[in-house]
């Protein structure tokens, strides 16, 4: 099939030519061909060439490619990508805001318990620090007294 590799000259080399062999198969059997008349006779259409030679012929309607159906001009997924982005940045906002109120909560509370506990640790100081005057009632210095039978000496 290949041929060997020997050193011939240019002139002395052989040219082989090899022609393919058709194969015929008994099962196959040609159909025989039946005239088909056209239901409308189409028209012949005839074109110059630039040459001046004219090509007769006839015209080939092009297929119709079917009609394609009506799309939105919005994808549903860019669609649902869009809500969901937006959503996304409601629930931070309100998330934000949440946060922010609970900040202000805390600050409001603290500032509360500052305040109740500068006025009473305030009434405190003053209660202890006050100067003890004469409130009413008797004052009784008790130096050398005798008691007898219920009766004070002083």
């Amino acid at each position: 099939m290949y041929p060997e590799h020997t050193r011939h000259t240019a002139v002395e080399r052989a040219v082989e030519v090899h022609q393919p062999t058709p194969l015929h198969l008994a099962a196959a059997v040609p159909a025989p061909l039946v005239a088909v008349q056209p239901s409308a006779v189409p028209s012949v259409a005839s074109i110059v060439l630039p040459d001046g030679r004219v090509v007769t012929g006839y015209a080939i309607n092009p297929a119709q490619p079917e009609p394609l159906v009506a799309k939105p001009p919005v994808s549903r997924a860019a669609v649902n990508v869009a809500l969901g982005g937006v959503g996304f940045l409601a629930v931070c906002g309100g998330l934000l805001l949440l946060t922010t109120f609970i900040t202000a909560l805390t600050a409001l509370i603290t500032q509360l318990i500052t305040l109740a506990a500068v006025i009473f640790g305030g009434w405190i100081a003053v209660q202890i620090f006050k100067p003890h005057g004469h409130q009413g009632g008797t004052t009784v210095n008790i130096r050398k007294a005798i008691f007898k039978r219920n009766h004070f000496n002083g």
